[in-house]
């Protein structure tokens, strides 16, 4: 029995779920290489292959060739690695189609951060640079970073978001539970603040406070140009875009009462500026289903 992905956030087709896209054509596109589909390496002595960036290129091909290349307008969406992954080849994809076509792209909780941690090191980046080195990825990271930093760096969004050129809009937790629990506090600690904030300490609610203006920093040259947006809340959380209760729900998260569903389609649609900062921890009441 095969199962069926559960399309649900934006991937749904029901209106009342998903409100600006739930009659488009919706395509998942496996992910299955470990690197947001950017490796290119290969290991004879172990027998590995690493084909990240040919899966995505072939993924591409056979898309446009069922009827892709005729649309008038794409959003090209992901969460975690695959909201690096929309990063990564977002102008890639806008080159696909030809400029009368509208193309954007939308990266859910993929603004991984080069963070120290808790204990003073940098797990993200032994994660990454493990990665990049392994699946050979530098090969297809953009020059407009290679060329100024090294590889690993490269694979970091936050030096990438800026010499971006398609529109691209950012959705992620200013406490993204993902980067706290094997980021931030990598390890179990005493009072167990890595599996629930309510444990934290006020130490490490000061530290969380301190990842979240990196993440604000890290924004600030990707601000200039008025085709991005982004919805940067304050609730612990990872990935909105494909969960219902935190897409477009009768409870889900809110910056001044705006849900993520509806600021999103502000941004593609040019109904509004759609730029939005919540308020640091632990003002944001809408987050009461992040408990």
């Amino acid at each position: 029995m095969v199962k069926r992905w559960p399309f649900t956030g934006i991937l749904s087709d029901k209106p009342e779920e998903n409100p600006d896209f739930f009659n488009w054509n919706r395509v998942i596109l496996r992910y299955c290489d470990g690197a947001s589909f950017a490796g290119e390496g290969e290991d004879k002595a172990a027998g590995l292959q690493f084909r990240g960036q040919r899966i995505w290129l072939a993924g591409m091909e056979e898309l446009m060739s069922k009827g892709m290349q005729k649309a008038n307008q794409a959003l090209l969406s992901g969460c975690s690695a695959g909201g690096l992954a929309s990063i990564l080849h977002c102008d890639e994809f806008r080159g696909l189609f030809p400029s009368s076509t509208k193309v954007k792209c939308l990266g859910d909780a993929g603004l991984f951060l080069d963070a120290i941690n808790w204990y003073g090191t940098r797990t993200m980046r032994n994660i990454f640079d493990g990665t990049v080195s392994l699946q050979e990825v530098a090969k297809n990271l953009p020059s407009s970073c290679t060329n100024r930093l090294n590889a690993t760096s490269c694979f970091f969004p936050e030096n990438l978001i800026a010499n971006i050129k398609t529109p691209l809009f950012l959705i992620n937790s200013a406490y993204d539970s993902w980067q706290v629990k094997n980021s931030l506090i990598p390890t179990n600690d005493p009072n167990g603040c890595r599996h629930s904030h309510l444990k934290c300490s006020t130490s490490q609610i000061k530290f969380f406070q301190e990842f979240r203006n990196h993440m604000l920093t890290a924004i600030n040259s990707f601000s200039t140009s008025k085709q991005n947006g982004w919805f940067i809340n304050s609730c612990f959380t990872h990935c909105h875009t494909e969960h219902q209760d935190l897409w477009f729900a009768i409870d889900s998260p809110r910056i001044g009462n705006k849900r993520v569903a509806i600021a999103v389609g502000d941004w593609f649609f040019n109904r509004a500026e759609s730029r939005n900062t919540d308020c640091p921890y632990p003002c944001d009441k809408t987050c009461r289903n992040m408990v």
